[in-house]
């Protein structure tokens, strides 16, 4: 986003005009906003962002730690909406920024902060959320007011938790906007927001009970000093869920340069390892897999063919067909790429799916033959997305074959080479929301939207489909991998399950080359 498009730079002005709307109130009545107070956590606020950007020599402040909104949800709780606005913007804008235009991101993270702290403190207000914290003035650090109430617990819950409801949601839906206007995305991507906003609303509401903890404690008889008591424990839980951010970027980045490598391997077929992580997503997701076990089902699916590290170049790029002894040397690719990620611990169940993705149901595959029920759910699921892929994409020897014809073939070969409730899930998928794979490497690579999968012609695809009909060509044998035989079968030979002609022809059980 180094140069912004007008769109953009119009949402991000209304923004701020908006922002600035709200803090207006509090400049033009100085009498009712407590500037002591407004002073106090604005620096605070902008302090504790400013920490990340510029840590204490010799320390590193872990990446991901993200916005520290306890203080800023404090003056939600404590001050009037307009003064709330005024203190989440210089810590708005001091929060850490990477990518250019940095100035112009400050300047949107400033007016978006200002926005959702002056709607939460709206929303507190309506839930007569002050009246629950006492009536002792705000930053009194003296003796305690005689005429003080304690807080009103557990009332004083509600308004504070869905002050922090109303945070979190302004915040992800000006996000959805500035991504929209800026990056250009579709609405389809766009509407992918309110998931991501319910995920976030557990670490907001964590913040909004230490931001509800530091307003009852500055209200009390101790004041100002206790409140910031607060800050220590939160700043340290903040710490270690960076760290765990972090080592799930180490993870990702694990999986990345193993995929790198075997695409490096094999140039035939880059950019299909992504393409079956994305097409195995998909197939769990109808299955009703969520949370953690879909994304090892993802990892799964791009890891899948990572055991060609250990196979010989040469045999990953020749032309024609494979030996006997090649093809032997072929079907260890799943024991070598159990081999390499055995000692990666997060990987979990995706390593039997890495091993057994070549199994067949009806007890022919390799590399250890097993049938049914025996072969792991997740590599039932990796061995239709991986034959989805091969059959869908064009390759050295072999052209892409249209979404259709090639759900077709695997309903064909559903109950022999493939789990049938896999593939009728992959199938309700596509139909449900379209092929439209992540990354397109491949030449002639299909994308289609949903509901289009009964339309046998692709655009760009000029002799697909007569590929598809012809069961004497290699082309119509589905290689649940990367490789299918690279020599056409004599004429009027009759057709052969999906991944067949690659036993046959030297391509490896069930599978051909991947």
């Amino acid at each position: 986003m180094r140069v912004l498009p007008p769109a953009a730079r119009g949402y991000i002005l209304c923004a701020v005009l908006a922002a600035s709307a709200c803090a207006v109130p509090a400049l033009l009545r100085p009498a009712a906003t407590p500037w002591a107070a407004v002073a106090v956590l604005a620096v605070l606020y902008a302090g504790c962002e400013l920490v990340k950007v510029c840590p204490p020599a010799g320390r590193r402040v872990p990446e991901g730690i993200g916005s520290f909104f306890p203080v800023l949800l404090a003056a939600v709780f404590l001050l009037p909406p307009a003064a709330a606005a005024l203190v989440a913007m210089p810590g708005g804008y001091a929060a850490t920024v990477t990518d250019p235009p940095v100035r112009v991101r400050r300047v949107w993270h400033a007016a978006q902060q200002a926005l959702a702290a002056w709607t939460a403190g709206q929303v507190y207000g309506l839930l007569n959320g002050p009246a629950t914290l006492g009536a002792g003035p705000v930053g009194r650090t003296g003796p305690p007011d005689p005429v003080g109430r304690i807080a009103d617990f557990p009332y004083a819950l509600l308004p504070a938790a869905a002050a922090a409801v109303a945070f979190c949601l302004v915040l992800t839906a000006l996000e959805a906007g500035v991504l929209a206007a800026a990056e250009r995305r579709s609405a389809a991507s766009v509407r992918r927001g309110p998931p991501a906003a319910a995920l976030a609303l557990v670490p907001h509401c964590v913040h909004g009970l230490a931001g509800l903890m530091m307003a009852v404690l500055w209200r009390s008889p101790y004041g100002l000093p206790a409140a910031l008591l607060v800050l220590l424990p939160m700043y340290i839980s903040c710490w270690v869920f960076a760290q765990y951010h972090r080592e799930h970027a180490a993870h990702r980045a694990t999986i990345r340069a193993l995929v790198q490598a075997v695409d490096i391997k094999d140039r035939y077929t880059r950019g299909h390892s992504e393409r079956v992580g994305q097409a195995s997503a998909m197939i769990a997701r109808e299955l009703g897999m969520a949370g953690e076990r879909l994304e090892v089902v993802r990892i799964a699916g791009i890891l899948h063919d990572v055991g060609k590290l250990g196979v010989p170049t040469r045999l990953l790029r020749k032309d024609g067909p494979l030996t006997p002894e090649e093809r032997r040397v072929i079907e260890l690719h799943p024991e070598y790429g159990h081999e390499i990620v055995r000692g990666i611990g997060f990987l979990g169940e995706a390593r039997s799916a890495i091993l057994h993705h070549h199994e067949r149901i009806d007890g022919s595959g390799y590399p250890y033959g097993l049938a049914g029920a025996q072969i792991p759910e997740l590599a039932r699921v990796v061995a239709v997305a991986d034959a989805f892929d091969a059959m869908t994409s064009t390759r050295s020897y072999s052209r892409a074959r249209p979404v259709p014809a090639a759900l077709a073939e695997l309903e064909r070969c559903a109950g022999a080479q493939f789990d049938p409730a896999m593939v009728s899930a992959l199938a309700d998928a596509i139909a449900r929301h379209g092929w439209h794979p992540v990354v397109t490497s491949d030449e002639d690579l299909q994308v289609i939207p949903a509901g289009d999968t009964g339309n046998a012609g692709a655009a760009g695809h000029a002799g697909a489909a007569g590929h598809a009909g012809n069961s004497g060509n290699s082309a119509n044998s589905a290689d649940s991998g990367d490789g299918a035989a690279r020599a056409p079968a004599a004429a009027g030979q009759r057709p052969v399950p999906a991944g067949e002609s690659g036993r046959r022809r030297g391509g490896g059980g069930g599978g051909g080359r991947g």
